[in-house]
Parts: structure tokens; sequence; C-alpha cells
């Protein structure tokens, strides 16, 4: 069975409402059409504004209270996809030429002939076909594409079709702990809570004007200044992270009410010269974002800790260096793999002039120990253990970081893993590892340091035994 259309007819005759009912009796048993009538247009207009389904409406001109063509005009202040057809004198071209510029999808001549009447309404119903059709499509190219993407799609196909050089801001973000985190709940659990975050962070991207290049698990990469070209792309990109740092809150008071846990986030943007388009073959293709640009953006944001947002000079000086609105928080040169020179990269407090505000800071004071608490210590290099345990020991703690002395050097923004004992936090049994970054690094002579730490993936238990040392 074919979709049921939904007609309205607007007439102030009341022997046409029987007729109406005759002529359509068998399209009506057959679920094809369902029938509405109004007496005037103030009837009409406000069966519609309780009705957002009607698709066609059938109206005379000449009414009281609102006559046909003012109601094609509030039906058109409405916005909504309703094909109208007007009834009219024979011969009335002023009032015919009005309805059309009002937005009529046709016209028919009283009296009324049923036969046409049935025609002009099969053409209405392919029309209306269409715009479903087109509906359909618009709602699976935004389910799978951003906004901004399926706009530009749907608007000018060329407009994706062939790749060009552009310069563009690269935004990638990701969950802190998402490995470890994932292995503690049920994957019904890790997808649902996954929906919760990128259903979040796509309404931010969605406000800023980003395009969601694609999920990457966790991660989301967004492109600003393509497909749509945008002048202050580095500092929309720079918005759009610290809005997103600013959402988490929101995002983890829906986790704690479906009982999951909360998560964290870190977030990075460079901006350079890139390859944009449709990359991929003939069957399957996507647009996208090609060049080193992306890989650096990629790089600098694992540097990361919880909670930050990072950008490199190259996106710092495209918005205005100085003079810009990035707000910097704290800055430093970092060593790559892949890169000559050290690099610079900063810490974003705020973008001015902007609606993301400031980059949240609720990070508590760390609490000295009356008993350095023991640990072993392990430099990760991506997910890979480079080096054998050393020696540790926490010297001042809080529930998202800790203050520690190792019996090694580190470099700051290095990944380690951290593992307690059991029997000093009053847990028992084999303990899980705790994630962290070093943040600063300080040498004490004799192979050691003392390291400012921030926690990235916490097992429950640990959790709950380093809150109890912190108070």
């Amino acid at each position: 069975m074919s979709e049921t259309i939904k007609i309205l007819f607007v007439d102030d005759e009341p022997d046409l409402v029987p007729l109406i009912r005759q002529t359509f009796r068998s399209q009506v048993r057959k679920g094809e059409v369902e029938l509405a009538f109004a007496g005037d247009g103030v009837e009409a207009l406000d069966y519609l504004q309780d009705n957002h389904d009607i698709e066609v409406v059938v109206t005379d001109i000449n009414m009281p209270r609102m006559d046909g063509l003012t109601l094609l005009g509030k039906i058109r202040e409405l916005g909504r996809q309703t094909r109208s057809v007007v009834v009219t004198a024979y011969g009335d071209m002023e009032n015919i030429r009005t309805a059309m510029n009002k937005g009529a999808f046709d016209f028919l001549t009283k009296p009324i002939d049923m036969k046409d009447l049935q025609v002009t309404l099969g053409h209405a119903r392919e029309a209306v076909g269409r715009d479903r059709e087109a509906q359909r499509v618009r709602q699976t190219i935004t389910r799978y594409l951003s906004d901004s993407i399926a706009d530009a799609v749907l608007a000018d196909p060329s407009a994706v079709a062939a790749t060009e050089r552009r310069e563009v801001s690269v935004l990638m973000s990701d969950i802190s702990g998402f490995s470890q985190l994932s292995e503690r709940l049920e994957p019904e659990r890790v997808v649902e809570f996954l929906n919760v975050y990128l259903g979040a962070m796509t309404e931010v991207v969605d406000e800023y004007g980003g395009a969601i290049d694609e999920f990457i698990g966790d991660a989301v990469l967004v492109i600003f200044g393509a497909p749509l070209k945008m002048a202050d792309h580095a500092a929309q990109a720079t918005a759009c992270a610290v809005a997103m740092q600013r959402r988490m809150a929101s995002v983890n008071e829906e986790l704690a009410g479906r009982g999951l846990p909360p998560l964290e986030m870190t977030a990075a943007v460079n901006s350079g010269q890139v390859v944009v388009g449709t990359i991929g073959s003939e069957k399957r293709a996507k647009y996208g974002v090609v060049g080193s640009p992306v890989n650096l953006t990629s790089r600098v944001q694992t540097l990361a800790v919880p909670g930050e947002v990072l950008i490199t000079e190259a996106t710092f000086q495209a918005a205005g260096g100085e003079s810009g609105p990035i707000v910097l928080e704290s800055s430093r040169r970092v060593s790559l793999k892949g890169f000559a020179e050290p690099i610079p990269i900063h810490s974003v407090e705020a973008v001015q002039g902007t609606t993301s505000g400031s980059v949240p800071h609720d990070e508590p004071d760390l609490s000295d120990l009356d008993t350095p608490l023991p640990f072993g210590m392990a430099v990760l290099d991506g997910k890979e253990v480079t080096n054998d345990d050393h020696a540790g020991r926490v010297i001042a703690l809080s529930t998202t970081g800790a203050r520690a002395q190792i019996s090694t050097g580190v470099d700051p923004r290095t990944d380690v893993r951290l593992t307690f004992h059991a029997e000093p936090l009053g847990l028992e049994g084999e303990l899980g590892p705790v994630y962290a970054k070093v943040l600063e690094a300080e040498d004490l002579g004799n192979g050691e340091c003392e390291v400012g730490i921030r926690f990235s993936s916490v097992p429950p238990n640990v959790a709950q035994a380093l809150e109890a040392l912190a108070e």
C-alpha cells in the first residue's frame, strides 16, 4: 500500500463536503487518502497549526473572515512543504497569478470538475512523494555526514566531488582511558555511553560550523574551512574545542542518570594546508581531508591531559596570534616523532568574542601524604610498554592526580602506567593498572625525578582507595 496523503479542503459551501467524500470514498477505504474540511481560512489555519501532517490544501479564494490568498501567505509563514491548490472563477488570471506568487502548486476553476480535481490531486500526490523521498535522503545523509557536508552535497554535488588544496583547521578529540573503560563494561553499555558522548559533541560541532569528517571509535575528527569556506576557521575550531570541554559536565550528568561512569576528554587543533574532497573509489567514497596537518593534530592530541585543549603555533597564528581572540594558559615546546625540531604547543584558556567560555578548571588541590605511597611505573609509547617498571612513591595526592618521586628521568607529556600494591591501599588481590600523563618533571639528581601526574584511567576500586587517602 502506498503512503497515505492527507488533504485539507477549505470552502464555505457546505454542499461540497459530501461531494468530496463521495468522490474519494474508495481511496479513503484503501487508506490512500485522509480528508479534512474547514469552512474558511481562519478555521483552516487553526487546523494546520494543530495538525502538522497535512500535505495538500485545496482552498477556495472568496471566503468569509479569511480569504484563500491570505491563507496561502499564512501557510508560507508556517514554513511547511504543503502543496496548495487554489479554486477560483474561470479566467480570473489576476487571482491565479497572485496565488502562484504565494506558492500555489496548481489551480482549479469553478464549478469544480471532480475528474479534473482527481488529476490535479494526483499531480500533487506525486509532488508530495518527491518531497518525502527528498526528506528521507536528507535524513539518511545527515545521519552519516555532518549537516554542513550534507547541505553542500544536496545543494551542489559537484562542490565535494573534486579534490583541492585548502587552508583549514583540524580538530581531534578523544575520550581519556576509553580502552580501559570499555574493558570494564558490557558492549551494549559501551555503545550507550558512546552515543551519549558523540551525540553531544556533534551538537557542539554543528553549532560552531564544523564538518565532522569521521568518528574513529571514541575519537572525533572535525574540519573547519571545508567543504564550506570559513575565514576564521582557526578561532572557530578552537572555540569549538573549548565548548566541547564545557559540554562534558552535562554529558556526565546524563551518564550518571544512566548508571554509567563519568568521562573525560582531550582535544587538539592544528591548522594548515591540506587536500580536501571526495576520497575513495566509485563503489565506496567519503568526503575527507588528507595532509600532514591532520597527522600533527593527532600527535598533539595525544599530548593533552583530560580536560585540556591544545593548539599548535600554526593555529594560534592563523587566529591572529597575540592580537587574536585566543587566550593562552601556557606554552611549551615538545619533541615529536617525525619532526626534526621541537614544536611549540599551547594550552588554551578561552576564545574571546565567542560563546564557548573558558576551559573548565576544577582540579582539586593535592594533599600531602604522611606516608609515601609506593608504586611501579612503566613508560608507554602509544599503547606499548617501552621499558621495565621503575620504583616510585606518591608524596601528594588528589582524586585526579598526584605528585611523585620516581627512580628515572621522564619527559613532560609522557604517558605512564602505574601499578599500586593492594596492602597500602587497604585492598586485597591484584589491582588493575592506573594510566596517567606526566605534566611536569624536575630532576632531583642521583637518577631520581619529581613529577606531577594527571590520572587518565583509574580502576573503580583503586579510585575509591586513592580518594580516601586524598581526604
